[in-house]
C-alpha cells in the first residue's frame, strides 16, 4: 500500500541552528557542530518557521514511511547533542583477575588499553576518536566514562571497547567478565 503524503515534524530549540542543502544536515549548538549527508534517502525537507521543520515523503510504501521516522531521530538525536551531550558509564566485571584500565594521549586522540581481562598478558587498545572524551571515574571504582556531542560515536566506542573484551571459548553463563555499558544519559554541566 501507498501512502500518498508522510510528515513528521522537527522541532528545533532557540540555540541551535539546523541548516539543510541538498540533504545535507548541519546542526549547530552550544556544544559544537554535527554533519550529516542524507542524499540516499528520498526525503524533502521543508522549513515551517525557525523553530519548525517538517520532513516529507510522498507516494511511499511502509518501507519509506519508516526510514523516515528515522530521518527525525537521527536529527533529534544531533539536536540534542549540540545542546546536552551524551554520556555512557561502564563497568569493570571480573571475578578474580582485576582488569586494569587506562586512557592514554596518543598522536592527539585518546586511546583506551585494557589490561589483565581473565588474566591474559594480552594488551587490548580501542582508539576513541577525536570528538569522543573517555575517561576513569573517579567517584566510583571500576568505571569507564565516555561522552561527547554525537550519540553514534559515543555508543560505537562502547560496543568496540566491550566486544574487545568478549569471554571466548569457555562458558559465557558461569564466566561473566567483561566491560559492560551500566548507564546512558546526558552530560551534566558541573556549577
Amino acid at each position: 500500500m501507498k501512502y500518498v503524503s508522510s510528515v513528521q515534524d522537527i522541532e528545533v530549540p532557540e540555540d541551535v541552528s539546523v541548516i539543510i542543502k541538498s540533504r545535507f544536515v548541519k546542526v549547530t549548538g552550544p556544544k559544537g557542530v554535527l554533519t550529516k549527508d542524507l542524499k540516499h534517502v528520498n526525503v524533502t525537507f521543508v522549513p515551517v518557521n525557525k523553530n519548525l521543520i517538517q520532513a516529507h515523503i510522498h507516494n511511499g510504501d511502509r518501507r519509506h514511511v519508516a526510514t523516515l521516522r528515522t530521518v527525525k531521530s537521527l536529527i533529534t538525536n544531533m539536536i540534542t547533542g549540540v545542546t546536552v551531550g551524551f554520556l555512557y558509564k561502564m563497568r569493570f566485571v571480573y571475578a578474580h583477575f582485576p582488569i586494569n584500565v587506562s586512557v592514554i594521549e596518543e598522536d592527539g586522540h585518546q586511546v583506551v588499553e585494557i589490561r589483565n581481562f581473565l588474566g591474559d598478558k594480552k594488551l587490548r587498545r580501542v582508539d576513541v576518536p577525536k570528538d569522543v572524551k573517555a575517561e576513569i571515574s573517579k567517584a566510583q571504582k571500576d568505571e569507564l566514562i565516555v561522552s561527547g556531542i554525537s550519540v553514534e560515536e559515543v555508543s560505537q566506542t562502547c560496543a568496540n571497547i566491550h566486544q574487545i573484551c568478549l569471554v571466548r571459548h569457555k562458558d559465557i553463563r558461569k564466566f561473566l567478565d567483561g566491560i559492560y555499558v551500566s548507564e546512558k544519559g546526558h552530560i551534566i554541566e558541573e556549577l
